[in-house]
């Protein structure tokens, strides 16, 4: 039996062992149950399921944050923001928070419309593609975290600079109700 995994839209994908070009093993997960499925996750290996539901086997790496600085961010972001549809991702030495590309409220109420009833949140999940907004990041070998928000200029599409510090709860506390808000687009740093 092969393994399976459930994404966050409730699509099934299946684990596939291949080759590549210099003979050795690739893993890989695809919708189709068919092909050289395998049904134990490697040694060393995790599955990882992005903002946007794609699902991965990848290469375990080293924890660079604590649970309790993801728990800061996570309780801070549900405490200080508006927000509630979000996605916390650990990517290099940064702690990511996703927001919905789309306006869910809307959504909602577009897609009640058309059904004549109401739609549940896990049904709007489903439909949702996230964006990074705001990140918290560690520098090399520094006790500093630095929060950063994407900037949507068409010719800069990069991260911008906040602040920086030791504190992250006093981080997430001053950048966390921006989320979400206009506000958010007139945040700049140093």
């Amino acid at each position: 039996m092969a393994l399976k995994y459930t994404n966050r839209r409730g699509q099934t994908y299946f684990l596939h062992q291949g080759t590549t070009k210099t003979g050795k093993p690739k893993y890989y997960f695809s919708l189709k149950p068919k092909g050289n499925l395998i049904n134990v996750i490697p040694d060393g290996y995790e599955i990882y399921e992005n903002p946007n539901s794609q699902v991965y086997l990848r290469k375990i790496k080293p924890k660079l944050f604590s649970d309790r600085e993801l728990e800061t961010v996570e309780q801070g972001i549900k405490q200080y923001s508006k927000v509630k549809n979000f996605i916390i991702d650990v990517k290099d030495k940064s702690i990511i928070i996703y927001l919905p590309d789309q306006d869910v409220d809307n959504l909602s109420d577009i897609l009640s419309e058309l059904g004549g009833r109401d739609i549940s949140s896990r049904h709007i999940e489903t439909l949702l593609t996230y964006g990074p907004m705001m990140r918290f990041l560690r520098r090399k070998d520094s006790k500093k975290f630095w929060v950063q928000r994407w900037c949507f200029r068409g010719s800069v599409d990069d991260w911008i600079d906040l602040a920086a510090g030791e504190d992250l709860e006093s981080l997430v506390k001053k950048y966390a109700p921006h989320l979400g808000q206009e506000s958010f687009y007139e945040l700049y740093g140093f």
